[in-house]
Formats: C-alpha cells, sequence, structure tokens
C-alpha cells in the first residue's frame, strides 16, 4: 500500500515549515522543537492525574500517574515516552498516556527518565526498571493490583519497555503480564530493508536515528548490548506483547523481526502493522485517524490481557 494521505500532509507541512534539521541541532534546541500537542487530539479527560517523584538510582524520577476512573484498585501500565532517548518527556506523552488510561482502564504511569547526551546508556534504562520496581513493590498506594502490572512505549519508548521485562525476568521481579510495544527500536546494528525504503523522507530517517543513537551511546560496543538491542537477547520466558508497526517506518522490520523472536522462544504475540503509516502516527491520531484506531486497538488487547 502506498502512503496514507494523511501521512502524506503531515509530511509536507513538516516540509513546508522549514527549518535546520534535527540532527544538525544540539540536542537542547531540539527539545525546545517538539511537535504540538494537539496533534495527539484532544486532551482527553481523565478521573484523576497528579505528578509524583519516586527514587532512582541517580535520584528522584519524575512519574505522572493518570487514573481512569474512581475504582479502587485498576491494573497498572508503565509507559515510557519515545524521543530517540534523547528527546520528550512527561509532557510529550501527555495526551496519548490519557488516551491510553481511558483505552485499556489501566492506571497509567509516566516516567520521565533521564536524557541523553548528558546521561548515556544505560542511564534510561536503570531509571526505567527501577521505576517500574517501585510502582510493583508499592502498587497499593498508586490503587494498583500488582499482580496485574504492564510495560509499554513508543519507538525508543518501547525499547525501555522490553529492556525492562528482561531485566524483570533476570532479577526476580517485578511480575509482569504484558508489553504494549509500539514500532519499538531494539536493534540498533539494523539493516533490514525498511531501514532502507523508507529510511529517507518519512520523516523518522537513518540520519535522525545515528543522531539519536550517537547522543545515547558513550561507546560503539554499547550499541550491541542486550539492553540497547534487545532483538540480540535471550527472549524466552518473556510476558505476552502487542506489537504496532508501521508500514512506512525504516522501524518496520525490527520490530516485527522482534514479534518473530519473541514466538519462536514461547512467547504470545500479536503483532500488527498498520498500512500506509509513519513513525509516529501512534501519536498523531488529532490529525491521522491510524493514530486513534491504533490507541483503540492496544487498549482492547491491554484489557484482554488483564482479563485473562
Amino acid at each position: 500500500m502506498a502512503l496514507h494521505p494523511q501521512c502524506q500532509v503531515f509530511l509536507d507541512q513538516i516540509a513546508a515549515g522549514g527549518g535546520r534539521p534535527l540532527h544538525e541541532m544540539t540536542p537542547v534546541d531540539a527539545r525546545a522543537r517538539a511537535l504540538p500537542a494537539d496533534l495527539a487530539g484532544p486532551e482527553q479527560p481523565v478521573h484523576a492525574v497528579e505528578d509524583r517523584r519516586v527514587p532512582g538510582p541517580a535520584g528522584p524520577i519524575p512519574i505522572r500517574v493518570y487514573r481512569p476512573s474512581a475504582a479502587a484498585t485498576l491494573p497498572g501500565l508503565i509507559y515510557f515516552h519515545g524521543g530517540g532517548f534523547v528527546l520528550g518527556g512527561l509532557d510529550s506523552a501527555d495526551r496519548p498516556c490519557r488516551l491510553l488510561a481511558n483505552a485499556s482502564g489501566c492506571v497509567v504511569v509516566s516516567v520521565d527518565y533521564r536524557l541523553a547526551p548528558e546521561h548515556p546508556f544505560p542511564a534510561a534504562v536503570d531509571d526505567a526498571y527501577a521505576a517500574t520496581r517501585y510502582v510493583a513493590e508499592h502498587a497499593k498506594a498508586f490503587g494498583i493490583d500488582s499482580s496485574r502490572l504492564a510495560v509499554g512505549g513508543e519507538s525508543s519508548g518501547g525499547n525501555l519497555a522490553t529492556v525492562t521485562a528482561l531485566k524483570a525476568r533476570d532479577s526476580g521481579g517485578p511480575g509482569l503480564v504484558f508489553q504494549l510495544l509500539i514500532y519499538p527500536h531494539v536493534d540498533f546494528t539494523d539493516a533490514r530493508p525498511s531501514m532502507q525504503e523508507f529510511g529517507e523522507g518519512h520523516f523518522l530517517t537513518r540520519v535522525v536515528l545515528e543522531y539519536f543513537a550517537g547522543h545515547y551511546f558513550a561507546t560503539p560496543a554499547d550499541r550491541r548490548h542486550p539492553h540497547a538491542s534487545p532483538l540480540a537477547s535471550r527472549l524466552d520466558r518473556l510476558p505476552p506483547a502487542f506489537i504496532i508497526t508501521a508500514e512506512c517506518d525504516p522501524l518496520r522490520d525490527q520490530g516485527e523481526a522482534y514479534a518473530h523472536a519473541l514466538r519462536q522462544a514461547g512467547g504470545a504475540v500479536t503483532l500488527k502493522r498498520y498500512a500506509g503509516m509513519i513513525h509516529p502516527f501512534f501519536s498523531l491520531g488529532g490529525i491521522i485517524d491510524g493514530g486513534q484506531k491504533a490507541v483503540a486497538d492496544a487498549g482492547a488487547a491491554i484489557r484482554r490481557a488483564m482479563q485473562g
């Protein structure tokens, strides 16, 4: 299928906006040029939103907690935003997290992990796991059922979700029941066909991916670490996963390879490729109908997992 017309309009608008390419900016300047929040759609109301801090390996980690209803105890989803480990934060993930809380019926805990280059690999990994472990250990205080706890994330956040699941398996917990992986970046050595076919002109480019990697990793060897490129990890005994890929995304093939590898290791995986979509369509539901569909599908998948 060709690029969806709504995606083409978005790309045309980005091109018409001009300005320096992201990869020519400093990380500080790039962070200041965030996409408008309303591209994700209207700010959907939830029952309660609270900013908190939880202990981390290098100091307190900011989190934002979204509660979709007044029920005393609900399932929980620990969520990691995208941005190549360099960009993004609680505000950039705010509207998608509101949507996910309502669609899934979960308390969503958005984690403001440390960013590179100020904090290179594995700082983000350490924060992601520490926040997940803390929420699990204090689930009652969050109104979360600790036996129904999932992780999820978009792009680099999908990477952190996969790695958090790996660390939980290898470190004796916490017990996780589901992974929501939205076009996850799981292989920093990727040269698969989609990386070549869609690596230019489709918003996320090979040059931008290299820009992010250059800031995230202190040494080239780090790119092959199992907690950087989890596709190279041992993938048995991991929770079931719903993996979203976009047809016109350079990360498509590695996300689908990860789904295949999880299945080969005995995991339960649902993989859905969204035709004509680009990175980061999941967070563009205000202008791209496919983003709304993906959020609804993700919420339904989480609800099914939490009922199992």
